[in-house]
């Protein structure tokens, strides 16, 4: 569903690659979890991925098709909820919607049915007429949310998509992430809050200075007994080993 082939970033202004030789493969009907440290690139990564950033080496492939050769192909099967909530406040909850639909030519009968499944799971209904820029954080995020799924994109991209979210709205979100990974589709966001990782994702992988530290099979972990926790903070050196 997803190749990253030996992805290799950097910016102008700086002598170290924010991403180096990255190489990860997600499959379908996955949730996979993106861990590192602050500034370890988890976010250059995920811009490079849904067609932000450029990037100088390697490939990215989402169901076949690359993001640097055919990016609007690949784009069309990508759904983006990006970490600062980029929506047009002027606009309603509805236009918002209305308008990412269009964009990505969605029959309006679709867009209608899959706005109002969503708008139920998260309770959004009664906000759904008024301007963006009346909802809280959790209801901005949200939107972005049901924006990202409008046109049920084979692969799902979040970038810290919990932060600042109160249990309830994590807990729905959570649940929309597992629908749309049974269906199929794959599920790929990065967090700082271990916990999550560990319970919700099927596989993870952690990146220290743009470089890939190690991929994680989160069934093999609980069956061996072994810690998410320890493993991460042995990766970005704040422990001797995981098993302290």
């Amino acid at each position: 569903m997803l190749e990253i082939k030996n992805l290799t970033k950097s910016y102008a202004d700086s002598d170290v690659n924010a991403v180096e030789d990255l190489s990860i493969s997600l499959k379908a009907g996955e949730i996979y979890g993106f861990l590192g440290s602050n500034g370890a690139g988890k976010s250059t990564t995920i811009k490079a991925l849904v067609g932000i950033h450029p990037f100088q080496q390697g490939d990215i492939l989402i169901n076949g098709v690359s993001i640097k050769t055919s990016p609007l192909q690949a784009k069309k099967q990508i759904g983006y909820v990006s970490d600062n909530h980029a929506v047009f406040e002027r606009l309603t909850g509805r236009e918002y919607v209305t308008h990412i639909a269009n964009l990505y030519r969605v029959p309006k009968e679709d867009a209608e049915k899959r706005c109002e499944d969503l708008l139920n799971i998260f309770k959004l209904k009664e906000a759904f007429d008024s301007p963006i820029k009346s909802y809280s954080h959790g209801m901005k995020q949200k939107i972005s949310v049901i924006g990202a799924l409008v046109h049920d994109p084979k692969l799902w991209v979040l970038d810290e998509p919990l932060t600042g979210l109160d249990p309830q709205s994590a807990y729905q979100l959570k649940l929309v992430m597992k629908r749309h990974a049974k269906a199929g589709n794959t599920v790929f966001f990065s967090s700082h809050i271990l916990d999550v990782v560990e319970n919700l994702c099927d596989r993870c992988c952690i990146i220290q200075k743009g470089k890939l530290q190690g991929i994680y099979d989160l069934a093999e972990l609980r069956a061996e007994g072994r810690s998410l926790e320890k493993i991460f903070m042995s990766v970005v050196g704040e422990i001797e080993g995981e098993d302290i």
